[in-house]
């Protein structure tokens, strides 16, 4: 991945998977000058419109680029799969996967844990009966997917598994 408009592209997209920026109560903004030689050559795409970025912009790209730094070539390389998927969906899904992300961050941490623990058991099922899940799941009315979202709640992961399944 040597493409400079492709780093700067994927530092962006690893924001959208989770960084959070940090929050900046009157300190001066990131100048240009600030950064190392190696997150420069990271961010080089934003170099002519660097003074123009909000503040809170140029912290979320360098804490981008100092990530990047820190990540091993296989990360790098899961890290540019995941953003070539990302870019190949359609742009209103893109936007929905934003607008989704943007109600996950207000949610508590234990609505969080709770989700990211329905969503590592739903990866954990063989693709075919994920694909079963999902069919099942797209016939559904709106009230009939809020039934079952009450339903699953109260279950244990065994018990959701042998009812969805069934």
């Amino acid at each position: 991945m040597k493409n400079p408009a492709s780093i700067a592209a994927l530092i962006l997209a690893l924001f959208v998977g989770g960084a959070v920026p940090r929050a900046f109560g009157g300190n001066a903004p990131l100048a240009w000058e600030q950064l190392s030689r190696e997150e420069q050559q990271v961010l080089r795409p934003f170099r002519d419109r660097w003074d123009t970025l909000s503040p809170e912009r140029r912290e979320r790209l360098h804490e981008g680029a100092e990530r990047w730094q820190r990540m091993s070539p296989e990360e790098r390389r899961q890290a540019a799969e995941r953003f070539r998927k990302w870019r190949a969906l359609p742009s209103p899904q893109r936007e929905v996967i934003r607008r989704r992300y943007g109600e996950f961050r207000t949610m508590s941490p234990e609505e969080q844990e709770r989700i990211r623990n329905r969503f590592t058991w739903f990866r954990q099922l063989p693709p075919e009966e994920r694909r079963v899940l999902r069919e099942k799941w797209e016939k559904m009315t709106p009230p009939e997917r809020h039934e079952l979202r009450q339903r699953l709640r109260t279950m244990t992961p065994a018990e959701r598994r042998n009812f969805l399944l069934k």
